[in-house]
């Protein structure tokens, strides 16, 4: 019985995180918007409910410490909804810090069903402030001089009236809008005065359910308890609401249905093969070989389509808005520009476009370190930029779209550029290149130093960034998900960075080529085009092997060599892949292509992930490992290419 009270339980705070996660994940967002559109009621009523739910279900859960800043916070957010204060930055500031600490508090929850977090000095502050805005408020009041006595006029009566009947329904919908947020069983008893708040707290300590227990102390009748319990129910699937934790994704039902009608079309088929199997050995073939043989071709050509859009619909269910990442962004903006003393304003777009929830996860750490380098770096002091003829105002776009397989995600500002000069002197002082070859690059290739391990220009190191770890983790968590990043900026115009990311990790487009007699797999999205040379047109310099392919000189890799493979006869005309990661390209020496296909990535485990120059394996239609190559790996500058 203890079990199944501590099961039931367990799956009460899990519905609580998963509600609880929906409405922070919001807030942020809403909470910015607010602040730049302060009399935007709805907003507003939005917050407070969030912040009501918050606090009523961390309540009855005994949760005392969400319940205690939630309450805090929500007495600021009613004054505010009730224009009894104004809306500061100073008093945003304060509300954020309670939001933060109500997501410390969860995260706490979510991981050891506790609130191991202080809270002590956030309540102080959220009291302190709210003391101090209604002061003020009263002062202002006070020093508003009493209105000089008019004679009666009736058109403005009239508006007087209308304002007042506005001001009343204005609180019919506040109290709509606290009355639409599900309650809790208790709270209902309470309200109804069919228990006491004792009564609800003494039942909780039992191994019961709460109804139960109230009814055999005879504190509420069977049939009370019904009719409350039913209240209950409707209230709650009024405010049903899609959840997103954890390892669940909300689905659109369309999809579910277009997967259901595959289903079926791929059982029409199963039953189609199983006939002809069964005829075929029953003897039942006859002479009819070659009808049979057309029966076959034609399932396997359907099952083929059939798959493929299971495929699609599979993979459709996975995705989820990227605005899920894009949305945490306004709050860091917020705070970072006035930590820094700038002007910043965030501008979104293609929120809306969906990508696989495995990239998305990989997604928030590169744009973040992103972000606060463009603010940092990137944009000028106001004053700065008033001098320069800008608006005080920097700009930073954040957008995202889909082309073919890919996802594109731009992050670009108005600011300053980047100073190639400087990249290119602390690259010498590093010893990444020589003064000699630094000379001889192109911008965008000196600007790829900014990836490098501890790389940064910064002049001091402060706690937002010059401490050389940012784009270092943007590079690797990119190269992690198979994608790709590209830096194109003008000095005194700005910089964008592009993100190039796969729309799905699990299925991709390869180019299968051969080596000896081992077969690779190389993704197509790195494929710049595949040549076939004659053996003679390969020179060495410096000990490097290259080849002139029109106006460039290209670096090789023998694919033979770097994965330590006999090739017992060296083709006289083999084939070059060309390649590209992050702006840097280079030359696959292979023997053979054997064409493209659509591959699913397999992971190598804990005792192979580690093998130098391979991301993955896949399995093919003979039943073989195809090992696929890191593309990033073998065209960095770790391989001393370049």
């Amino acid at each position: 019985m203890a079990d199944d009270m501590a099961n039931e339980m367990e799956e009460i705070i899990v519905d609580f995180l998963q509600e609880t996660e929906e409405i922070l994940e919001n807030l942020d967002q809403d909470l910015v918007t607010l602040e730049e559109t302060p009399y935007d009621t709805d907003l507003l009523n939005k917050i407070f409910r969030g912040i009501h739910t918050v606090k009523g279900t961390s309540g009855f859960l005994g949760f005392e410490k969400m319940t205690k800043v939630a309450h805090k916070t929500e007495d600021i957010l009613n004054k505010l909804r009730k224009e009894e204060i104004k809306l500061t930055p100073i008093l945003m500031d304060v509300i954020l810090e309670g939001v933060d600490a109500i997501k410390a508090i969860f995260e706490s929850i979510r991981e050891t069903r506790e609130e191991n977090v202080e809270i002590e000095d956030v309540v102080k502050k959220l009291e302190k402030v709210l003391q101090e805005e209604e002061e003020k408020q009263k002062q202002k009041e006070e020093e508003t001089p009493p209105p000089i006595p008019e004679i009666p006029d009736l058109k403005k009566e009239t508006q007087e009236k209308k304002e007042e009947e506005k001001k009343e329904e204005k609180k019919e919908e506040e109290k709509k809008a606290e009355d639409d947020v599900p309650k809790m069983l208790g709270e209902i008893l309470v309200e109804k005065n069919l228990a006491t708040e004792k009564d609800i707290l003494l039942a909780q300590k039992e191994q019961k359910k709460l109804g139960e227990i109230l009814v055999e102390k005879n504190v509420i009748k069977k049939e009370e308890l019904e009719q409350v319990l039913n209240e209950q129910r409707k209230q709650k699937t009024k405010a049903v609401k899609s959840k997103v934790e954890g390892k669940t994704i909300r689905v659109d039902v369309n999809r579910l249905d277009n997967l259901m009608n595959l289903i079926g079309e791929l059982v029409f088929q199963r039953n189609r093969l199983i006939d002809i199997v069964r005829k075929m050995l029953t003897g039942q073939s006859g002479h009819n070989d070659f009808v049979f043989n057309e029966q076959l071709a034609s399932i396997s050509d359907d099952l083929n389509f059939i798959t493929s859009q299971l495929q699609m619909a599979v993979l459709k269910m996975r995705m989820i808005p990227v605005g899920r990442v894009f949305n945490k962004f306004p709050r860091i903006v917020r705070d970072l520009s006035r930590k820094m003393n700038k002007e910043v304003e965030l501008i979104i777009s293609g929120e809306e476009t969906e990508v696989d929830k495995s990239v998305i996860e990989e997604l928030n750490d590169p744009l973040v370190h992103i972000i606060r380098n463009s603010i940092d770096h990137g944009l000028e002091s106001p004053e700065e930029r008033e001098k320069l003829g800008k608006p005080r105002k920097g700009k930073i776009f954040l957008t995202a779209s889909q082309e073919g397989s890919f996802i594109i995600i731009s992050i670009k500002d108005d600011g300053r550029g980047m100073n190639i000069e400087a990249i290119k002197k602390k690259a010498i002082e590093r010893n990444l290149v020589t003064p000699e070859k630094a000379e001889t690059l192109s911008d965008k290739e000196i600007i790829n130093f900014i990836f490098s391990p501890g790389f940064s220009t910064a002049q001091k190191v402060t706690d937002v960034s010059g401490r050389g770890v940012g784009m270092d983790v943007v590079k690797t968590n990119v190269k992690k998900i198979n994608g790709t990043i590209e830096v194109e900026s003008t000095p005194g115009e700005g910089t964008e960075m592009i993100l190039k990311l796969p729309l799905t990790l699990a299925i991709i487009q390869s180019l299968l080529v051969k080596v000896s007699t081992e077969r690779f797999a190389i993704p197509l999205a790195v494929v710049v085009e595949t040549i076939r040379i004659n053996k003679k047109e390969i020179k060495t310099i410096e000990r490097q092997e290259v080849l002139k392919l029109r106006d460039e000189v290209l670096p090789l890799l023998r694919v033979s060599d770097f994965y330590g493979i006999k090739n017992e006869r060296e083709e006289d005309n083999p084939y070059v892949v060309v390649v590209k990661s992050a702006e840097r390209k280079i030359g696959l020496i292979v023997d053979r292509l054997l064409g493209q296909e659509e591959i699913v990535i397999k992971p190598l485990g804990d005792f192979l992930k580690n093998i130098k120059g391979i991301s993955g394996a896949t399995i093919m239609g003979d039943g073989k490992v195809t090992l696929i190559m890191d593309i990033a790996t073998l065209a960095g500058e770790e391989n001393k290419l370049l």
